[in-house]
């Protein structure tokens, strides 16, 4: 079968942003705060004469990888599987992008830096219009605050040793909100002025962030009660129809509504997970 390389790349829950447009795709981003997941995408690659990509779990859209590999100027065949569901706010195109970069560069030896990989997969993300920040936030792990935008926009990483629990609801359509101007606008406005130092901190600049920027939709409402009323602390999925919560009492309540997931908040970035012949 030949040469295949095996690489993991963590998710990404943002909880609050706000869009900054550079001169370039590089520099164009987000501002913000968000948590590094411990689930994500894992991608297997291996040559071939022509471009293949299969995906499993929750990953649809395979146009997207295409585009990507194509755009790393390479031809392989693609194995992705998505931990998590994708659009749904948890960092999934992101991590894809990341994972796709980290096998190739190692199994066609791009001679790639850590940082070019980050860099293709922000302007990448940038220019399809997936993301804004989620490549810069899991290039590492931890609690990532973003203070510029663009690839080197994290200024910040806090450590934590916390269970995250999170329920997806469904997709938002990402592309649609962060190219309106208007939406944008709610979202500039909304954007807390104080930088969270704890996780406690994040949980309480992010729900301020979204109830205060409109993008909670009603069934985030009725989720986000059902918290408040057992002091659970939560907000919502930045970009997505979903909750994301912390606390013994979390998957209790969260299990109301619909199937929780289970994550750490990652120690580590995109990470090389097998190279092998077999």
């Amino acid at each position: 079968m030949g040469r295949c390389v095996v690489a993991f790349a963590p998710g990404h829950i943002s909880g609050f942003f706000k869009r900054v447009d550079g001169n370039s795709l590089s520099d164009t981003g987000s501002l913000g705060a968000g948590i590094v997941i411990g689930k994500g995408v894992k991608v297997s690659m291996r040559p071939a004469k022509k471009t293949a990509i299969s995906v499993k779990g929750n990953v649809t859209d395979t146009a997207f990888l295409t585009d990507a590999v194509n755009a790393l100027g390479i031809t392989a065949e693609v194995f992705a599987e998505a931990e998590l569901p994708i659009g749904a706010g948890f960092g999934m195109s992101a991590a894809g992008l990341l994972a796709a970069a980290t096998a190739a560069n190692r199994l066609f030896d791009l001679k790639m830096s850590s940082h070019d990989i980050v860099s293709f997969a922000h302007s990448f993300e940038v220019e399809h219009g997936t993301g804004l920040g989620d490549a810069a936030a899991s290039a590492a792990g931890g609690i990532d605050i973003r203070t510029a935008p663009g690839v080197d926009g994290v200024s910040k990483r806090l450590n934590s040793d916390e269970t995250i629990y999170a329920v997806s609801l469904g997709e938002l359509a990402t592309p649609g909100i962060i190219r309106s101007p208007s939406i944008m606008q709610q979202v500039h406005d909304a954007y807390p002025e104080k930088t969270p130092e704890t996780l406690e901190e994040l949980f309480s600049a992010s729900r301020s962030f979204a109830e205060k920027s409109g993008l909670v939709t009603e069934r985030v409402r009725m989720l986000l009660d059902a918290c408040d009323a057992e002091g659970v602390a939560a907000s919502m999925t930045m970009l997505g129809e979903g909750v994301f919560a912390a606390g013994e009492r979390a998957p209790a309540v969260l299990s109301r509504f619909g199937c929780v997931y289970s994550f750490p908040v990652s120690k580590t970035g995109p990470v090389i997970l097998e190279d092998s012949n077999v």
